[in-house]
């Protein structure tokens, strides 16, 4: 059984964008929790326990129960704020272009990340194919407006943005170069967030029997 705490835990690795993204909705969110940064090279049994798929990121409610999808953790975290309610609006429309974004962009994304280990094709092409995407399915909605469904942060924002980040690392010249400025703009105001840099902050992995690391006590 999961390691009961008087707090939520929230089980988390920094260089996943999925973990980033329910991080982001947490911390946006401001509720209180114990934070367990995760080797990938030494899992720890307590997260395999909340997890049998060993991935991350998890969130365990004090109960014991647990919520493994980086989106469910989302949605479940935004909702516990009224305030944050808007960033919920037409939610149907925003889990479409999500979803449509995991499927689609996330092995895009993966194969212009490791290019040598997907002969298939050259580098070039990989690269060719996730910036096309973009193209095709972002910067069409950063025409006119500041965020992805008009002119306020929505859920939609805080998902997709921690791998738009990642793809404008593997080539800064070419995503500088090929990407609308609007598109830039969006991503340089998210990541330049207070939000996203507290996000971004480096815990030491977890150990079973160290003092718990809090976040958001008091707030």
């Amino acid at each position: 059984m999961p390691l009961i705490s008087p707090l939520p835990i929230l089980y988390s690795f920094r260089r996943c964008p999925y973990a980033m993204r329910a991080r982001l909705a947490l911390w946006l969110a401001k509720l209180p929790l114990e934070i367990r940064e995760v080797s990938l090279k030494a899992k720890p049994a307590e997260l395999w326990a909340c997890n049998p798929a060993g991935t991350v990121p998890v969130w365990v409610n004090p109960n014991g129960e647990a919520i493994t999808e980086s989106l469910e953790i989302m949605r479940w975290a935004l909702a516990q704020r009224p305030e944050l309610a808007r960033l919920l609006q037409d939610e149907s429309a925003q889990l479409t272009l999500i979803h449509a974004h995991d499927r689609e962009f996330k092995p895009l994304l993966d194969r212009y990340k490791y290019a040598d280990r997907h002969p298939g094709k050259t580098a070039a092409e990989h690269q060719y194919l996730a910036l096309y995407w973009l193209q095709s399915h972002i910067e069409p909605r950063l025409a006119g407006y500041t965020y992805l469904f008009g002119n306020e942060l929505r859920l939609a924002d805080l998902a997709i943005v921690p791998f738009i980040r990642q793809c404008a690392a593997v080539n800064a010249h070419a995503f500088a170069t090929q990407m609308s400025a609007p598109l830039q703009a969006w991503l340089a105001q998210l990541t330049s967030s207070d939000l996203f840099t507290e996000c971004m902050h480096n815990y030491s992995p977890w150990q079973a029997g160290q003092a718990p690391v809090f976040c958001h006590l008091g707030e």
